[in-house]
């Protein structure tokens, strides 16, 4: 889709939108983010600004760092990261949730506001109007637009901790269970930053081939 159609679906709902995506549910290290995003003012110079909006997923990471600061300045929006050791506690679907109950909760300034959830599930305990919408990243600016923010949001973080830890090469993997990030666990084991109960089937499958 077009910016022009993205935005176009989010103005079909006739009141306040606000979109939120998580980013970093699917890693064995790191936090995961959810960002809200409202565009209070949609110009045609920032439709024209935001021509490349889309699915953070399908885009480059020099794409999405093109349009980050855009998103940020001309909207109003809201990050939050949920920590492993809470990740561990209340799991990660929980966790993911959490975070955009809280990133919303942070921009919404209209009582009638309409949150689009990205995916199939709704956000707990939230006192406001929403509604999933299945691949809402690339139907949705809001959606697409706060997809962007968690992305480059949570690449930025898996940087610096690449830099305390550089074995893991987080700064290419995200916290990704690639291969070479699968040998590195196998060689240096876990850190503090490393989801264990992400790694329970590894580390099962480790023991049984050793015999144990």
């Amino acid at each position: 889709m077009t910016s022009e159609q993205l935005f176009e679906f989010d103005k079909n709902f006739k009141r306040s939108i606000v979109g939120t995506d998580e980013a970093g549910r699917g890693t064995a290290a790191g936090g995961v983010f959810a960002a809200a995003v409202e565009f209070e003012k949609v110009t045609e110079g920032l439709v024209k600004d935001l021509s490349i909006l889309n699915d953070s997923k399908k885009l480059t990471p020099k794409k999405r760092e093109a349009i980050y600061e855009t998103i940020k300045n001309n909207t109003r929006n809201k990050i939050v990261c949920i920590e492993v050791d809470e990740i561990e506690k209340i799991n990660i679907l929980n966790s993911s949730l959490k975070a955009m109950n809280i990133a919303c909760s942070g921009v919404i300034t209209k009582p009638d506001t309409l949150v689009l959830v990205d995916g199939n599930k709704l956000i707990k305990d939230f006192g406001y109007n929403q509604q999933y919408i299945i691949k809402g990243d690339s139907k949705s600016a809001s959606i697409a637009a706060a997809s962007i923010l968690a992305k480059v949001s949570r690449d930025r973080y898996m940087t610096k901790l690449h830099a305390e830890f550089p074995m893991y090469n987080w700064a290419k993997n995200a916290g990704y269970l690639t291969k070479e990030h699968l040998d590195a666990i196998d060689k240096y084991g876990l850190c503090k930053y490393h989801r264990p109960s992400f790694l329970r089937k590894h580390f099962a499958k480790l023991a049984s081939t050793a015999g144990l």
